[in-house]
């Protein structure tokens, strides 16, 4: 039998992980210089936290067998629920706002997983909790474009939203079809919006939500021209005092696109997406938005704490930084490698190898495990690209013997 990970499962051999690490410690540096803490949350969550508002298709979600349990488990498919159910049951009484950042697995179904595709994900990403308003959406999306360029990406763009004004224009639609018009704005499915029973204004309506999606003060100037009333204008008013905000930083690449829906329905004002785009496709590098009632739901008396956070998908970053030749292409050499000659400088071998080791600097030593002749010892250095070999002798004297 020839035993292979499970469907949908896969291995990150020593170059995969030094990859992957790479850009990890790119974002993680970028997480603590902006004032962000590093959260780490169960694997395995209870289906109706994973569920709570609605949030997560029950369809997406990896459960799990409980025998003899009614209780239902299932594995992340995301951080944000979860990051939510801790902080109200787990951080009560702390200080707000809460900056937080993951680095994490996370398990999902897909239309492709049926077909042993991918189910098991990693994300970085932060969570900024308690905090409301303009200052607190800008610094999300300069924090984002803080991340790619720490990561030399180019060639990305930032597609904003804001969920709010989408479903209040929504709102002027019939009951019964606003969730066919949803879905066929957010698919940009023209043909169902001209199909389904809309008179002529509604249909019209449709179309121009549909075609808010360009330069920041064309959108703007769209909507502003529908028929809003007060309270759908305060969010494109803030919207408006938003993107000027950002595009006096000149660090984003702006597309502001009110057509915009997210698959995951929990998010009440600005949502976003970043999107590589190279001359061969447009590969979505991550996602966010704004939750100002996600954390109500796991609050025992249901007080609603505003939050915003985003993830990136660190599988669809390795993809585009591979054409860049930034990544490692070989797994770090080691520094040493301390040979004991008899055996009575064993114990020397792995004192001086400790030795080395205890260096503020990190220092990689092996210790040669015996069984070859000294040239043999040579090749394999020289082949692991070793800077230099520790003769230990008998006495515990070290000849030292730099190989590059």
């Amino acid at each position: 039998m020839v035993y292979q990970p499970a469907a949908g499962a896969r291995d990150l051999l020593p170059l995969d992980v030094e990859k992957k690490r790479w850009i990890e410690d790119r974002l993680q540096q970028v997480f603590h210089r902006w004032g962000y803490h590093r959260i780490i949350t169960s694997t395995l969550e209870r289906m109706d936290t994973l569920m709570a508002g609605e949030a997560i298709q029950r369809q997406m979600v990896i459960q799990l067998q409980q025998n003899g349990e009614d209780e239902e488990l299932g594995l992340r498919p995301e951080l944000t629920a979860s990051i939510a159910r801790t902080v109200v049951t787990r951080m009560a009484g702390l200080r707000y706002p809460q900056r937080l950042y993951y680095n994490a697995n996370v398990f999902r179904r897909t239309w492709e997983s049926r077909h042993n595709r991918q189910q098991e994900f990693y994300q970085a990403g932060v969570e900024l909790l308690g905090a409301g308003g303009l200052l607190a959406n800008a610094e999300v999306l300069l924090l984002v474009a803080d991340c790619l360029a720490a990561l030399g990406l180019q060639g990305w763009h930032l597609i904003l939203g804001e969920a709010g004004i989408t479903r209040s224009l929504l709102n002027a639609f019939p009951a019964n079809l606003q969730d066919q018009v949803r879905s066929a704005i957010a698919h940009l499915d023209r043909i169902t919006i001209d199909n389904l029973p809309l008179s002529d204004k509604l249909r019209d309506r449709a179309r121009i939500i549909m075609d808010l999606r360009g330069p920041s003060a064309d959108v703007l100037q769209k909507v502003s021209s529908l028929d809003l009333d007060e309270e759908q204008r305060e969010p494109v008013n803030n919207l408006k005092s938003l993107v000027e905000l950002l595009e006096s930083e000149k660090k984003l690449p702006l597309i502001l696109d009110l057509s915009l829906i997210q698959t995951i329905d929990y998010y009440t004002g600005i949502v976003f997406e970043v999107v590589n785009v190279t001359e061969s496709q447009a590969r979505v590098l991550g996602r966010g938005g704004r939750y100002d009632q996600l954390l109500g739901l796991y609050h025992p008396q249901g007080e609603n704490i505003p939050g915003i956070g985003f993830g990136l998908s660190i599988e669809d970053l390795y993809q585009v930084l591979l054409s860049t030749q930034q990544l490692p292409q070989v797994t770090p050499a080691s520094d040493w490698l301390v040979v004991p000659e008899t055996p009575s400088a064993n114990v020397f071998a792995f004192a001086y190898a400790q030795k080395l080791r205890d260096s503020t600097d990190l220092v990689r030593v092996e210790i040669d495990l015996g069984g070859r002749d000294a040239e043999a010892i040579r090749q394999y250095a020289r082949d692991r690209g070793i800077a230099q070999i520790a003769w230990i002798k008998a006495d515990g004297s070290p000849k030292i013997e730099p190989l590059r």
